[in-house]
């Protein structure tokens, strides 16, 4: 468990840096826009893979018992989930309904997986990315960030949607092979 905590340490660090402006500018101005990106990355990277490590040697220890419906739950906020993190990285009129596609879909995938899960080092993983979205959230706000202006013709959306269904299908079937959790 030990690991796993270390590891949402490690990759939160950076991206907590990144919500506070005046610190972030000062490592900027100290060690330069690329440089600083490159750091973030390899900080971040690891932290991920301390996150998958930690998370896979965790023991199945149970805090709460998932309803009934938590794993149908789950499914129907995967795919929202995955729709609104592949409109995250397009053009698309869903940036017009809110300016944090990447963070709702974060947020949603976790709050997902919380209904499917109840031991302690989901409660640890999931719990930590759904706060964080939230306070990213929350953060970006703050600073000014909005939803889109912009229009785009309705096959972006259709395009996002179809592109979303088939990773949404890719994850659904191999989630057994990529996260150790089979599905089906």
């Amino acid at each position: 468990m030990t690991l796993l905590i270390a590891g949402l340490a490690v990759f939160f660090g950076p991206h907590l840096i990144s919500t506070f402006v005046p610190l972030r500018a000062a490592l900027v101005d100290r060690l330069g826009e690329n440089p600083y990106m490159g750091l973030y990355s390899a900080v971040s990277l690891a932290g991920l893979v301390m996150i998958v490590m930690g998370y896979a040697r965790a023991p199945l220890e149970v805090v709460y018992e998932p309803p009934t419906w938590g794993r149908s739950g789950n499914t129907l906020l995967m795919l929202v989930a995955v729709i609104l993190l592949v409109a995250a990285y397009a053009p698309s009129n869903i940036k017009r309904l809110t300016a944090h596609p990447m963070l709702w879909g974060t947020f949603l995938w976790a709050a997902g997986h919380l209904l499917a899960n109840g031991d302690k080092a989901s409660l640890l993983l999931f719990g930590s990315f759904a706060i964080y979205a939230l306070y990213d959230m929350w953060s970006a706000n703050r600073r000014g960030q909005r939803p889109s202006k912009e229009k785009y013709p309705f096959a972006k959306d259709i395009t996002i949607v179809v592109l979303a269904l088939i990773i949404y299908a890719i994850l659904f079937r191999f989630h057994g092979t990529f996260f150790g959790a089979p599905l089906i």
